[in-house]
């Protein structure tokens, strides 16, 4: 090995583990809006709860929508500073949601988290920056290594909220909110350290003269499949996890039970990322995006079985394992689809799809919660997992045709 090899995959690892660590902080601000959001937009609507989940909705429409602004801006800026940016964001939208409870104003209340949201499209993209300044043996474990930061926001997001929620009483929740402006700063500082190449912090991308079009690399077998198992299974995620705490205090469990129910969550969807990276390496991104799905399947079994808190906990706990496995599995398979000149363009238009996939699930979540209940919300697992493996099951069928015409046009 070269000792350029070497200092590259040094490189790598730093830059994987300075995102890590700011994935920790900044994205903490994503549990505490989860787990407060729907329970403020009940404290703040009247009688009619159906739209409780909206500011949910906002946050996961503001991801999508900030998706393809922050690749423009990480490309302008370099990924330094378009994720500093990010940060700028996401204090905004903490400030705004604290006014917006001090004020009393729930559509205020799911504007600040739509604004929050767009901070976290910022979030989003540390994943590909880990993954494209990585060798390639480490891009799967790079990407793993970001996510893995969430065990800290699994534990740091939702004690935040149990110490800051009554911190500006009688007004409830603003304290939580107020707390995502320091969160900012913190992540800031941390991304102050990114030493990146010059070809990633410079504000002109690579000369894009073998960029694909785009429609060319979005309608190729793998990347339709692993964008479908994406969408499924983080939507299904939203769509469960949105309704769960409200589920959890409508059967008459505590405030405090339904958000340490949400830590358990975030913390099975990133605790396995420390090795993920190296079982995709080893069985294949396919294998392990299989394996995400049947947990899924075991969620609903499980939420399906009783209202007890351990089968909330549980039911939760498989829904952030299954999430793991199946979304960053179809992760890796989308980055190993498109080039470098391509990442910008391709980047964008995957988080567009797939958090306004999300967001439209997390709206769902509180209307089909109202209508029908918890089971049903848990009922939708199955056909959403049937398709995902309908779409891997059409990725194996074509590899099979191209390596049969492959071998045959070898023969004499």
């Amino acid at each position: 090995m070269t000792a350029i090899a070497v200092e590259t995959g040094r490189e790598g690892r730093r830059t994987a583990l300075i995102l890590a660590a700011s994935q920790a902080v900044i994205g903490s601000a994503a549990p505490i809006a989860i787990s407060m959001g729907a329970l403020a937009g009940q404290y703040l609507l009247g009688a009619d709860k159906s739209l409780a989940t909206a500011p949910i909705t906002g946050f996961n429409l503001g991801v999508a929508l900030g998706a393809l602004p922050a690749a423009a801006i990480i490309r302008r800026m370099g990924q330094r500073g378009g994720f500093m940016t990010g940060t700028v964001v996401t204090a905004l939208g903490g400030l705004i949601a604290t006014l917006a409870l001090f004020h009393g104003s729930f559509w205020i209340f799911a504007f600040a988290l739509l604004v929050i949201g767009t901070g976290g499209a910022f979030v989003q993209q540390f994943r590909f920056a880990a993954a494209d300044n990585a060798p390639p043996e480490f891009k799967a474990r790079a990407i793993s290594f970001v996510l893995a930061g969430g065990i800290v926001t699994a534990i740091l997001g939702p004690q935040i909220v149990i110490f800051t929620r009554e911190l500006f009483a009688p007004v409830m929740f603003a304290g939580s909110f107020a707390s995502i402006l320091v969160l900012a700063a913190v992540g800031a500082a941390i991304l102050s350290l990114l030493r990146l190449p010059a070809k990633t912090a410079a504000k002109v991308d690579v000369a894009d003269s073998d960029a694909r079009p785009l429609v060319e690399i979005i309608t190729k077998p793998r990347f339709i499949a692993a964008l479908s198992c994406e969408v499924g299974s983080y939507a299904l995620m939203s769509f469960v996890m949105t309704g769960a705490p409200l589920a959890m205090v409508g059967c008459g469990l505590s405030e405090d039970n339904a958000t340490l129910g949400i830590s358990w969550h975030v913390m099975a969807m990133f605790a396995p990322s420390f090795f993920t990276g190296s079982l995709i390496h080893r069985f294949g991104a396919e294998r392990i995006v299989a394996a995400g799905l049947v947990l899924l399947i075991g969620c609903a079994i499980v939420a399906l079985s009783g209202l007890a808190l351990w089968q909330f906990w549980t039911a939760l706990i498989l829904l952030g394992l299954g999430w793991n496995f199946s979304f960053i599995g179809a992760t890796a398979m989308v980055a190993a689809s498109y080039r470098p000149s391509e990442k910008s363009k391709v980047q964008g238009f995957h988080d567009f799809v797939l958090f306004g996939s999300v967001a439209c699930a997390s709206l769902l979540s509180g209307m089909v919660y109202n209508a029908w209940g918890w089971t049903m919300l848990n009922w939708m697992i199955f056909p959403v997992t049937v398709l995902c493996f309908v779409a891997l099951g059409a990725l194996k069928l074509t590899n099979s045709r191209k390596a049969n015409a492959w071998s045959r046009s070898l023969s004499p």
